[in-house]
């Protein structure tokens, strides 16, 4: 797996380090705090005292989780729960090793969830299960690692619009050797770089 992706461009490369974590709106800090320490495991942790709002920060896996109680959210928000799982929907994710360890743990906690699979262009496949908070947010356990992390890259040489191209190799004859001879030369540099 790719820790880090070089930049391709000439800015200077930012200090970011990783994602340090991810704030949710919810109407119980008690019931999402129940639901992220049994279900994925996330242990509860010291927060400033000074916050003057109901609050909870969890922690795992590298990743912060930090519920901030909204008690005023209307009822509305509420039928967020109600939509079907949906993987095309907003969601965080988490990387897992072990899938059917993350089935049997849904089901015995009896959170309903969907499974998905996607497989990329050289046959890995990656089993995804999806299902909601109780605020009704959408997560994603995955074995992403399974597909490579591979940047994409600008290749000036390639052309995306076909009508472009036959009207190019109707006025220029070698235009269609040269595009091809550039398109493979890119290609072969790429691979060297990676």
């Amino acid at each position: 797996m790719v820790s880090e992706i070089q930049e391709l461009c000439s800015y200077e490369a930012l200090p970011m380090l990783s994602l340090n974590h991810v704030s949710l709106l919810c109407n119980s800090v008690r019931a999402s705090t129940q639901f992220y320490r049994d279900v994925l495991g996330f242990i509860p942790i010291k927060r400033p005292s000074t916050f003057n709002f109901n609050g909870a920060w969890l922690y795992n896996y590298g990743i912060g989780i930090h519920l901030l109680e909204n008690p005023s959210r209307s009822d509305l928000d509420k039928l967020i729960a109600k939509r079907p799982i949906n993987p095309k929907d907003n969601h965080i994710s988490f990387q897992c090793s072990d899938i059917g360890t993350m089935k049997r743990r849904l089901e015995a906690m009896e959170v309903k969830y969907a499974m998905a699979v996607v497989e990329d262009d050289e046959g890995n496949v990656v089993e995804q299960a999806f299902f909601h908070d109780p605020d009704g947010y959408m997560i994603e356990i995955c074995n992403c690692e399974k597909i490579p992390i591979r940047p994409i890259s600008y290749n000036p040489f390639i052309i995306k619009d076909p009508e472009t191209c036959k009207r190019r190799m109707m006025n220029d004859s070698g235009l269609v050797m040269e595009l091809k001879m550039m398109e493979s030369l890119s290609m072969d540099l790429m691979n060297f770089s990676f």
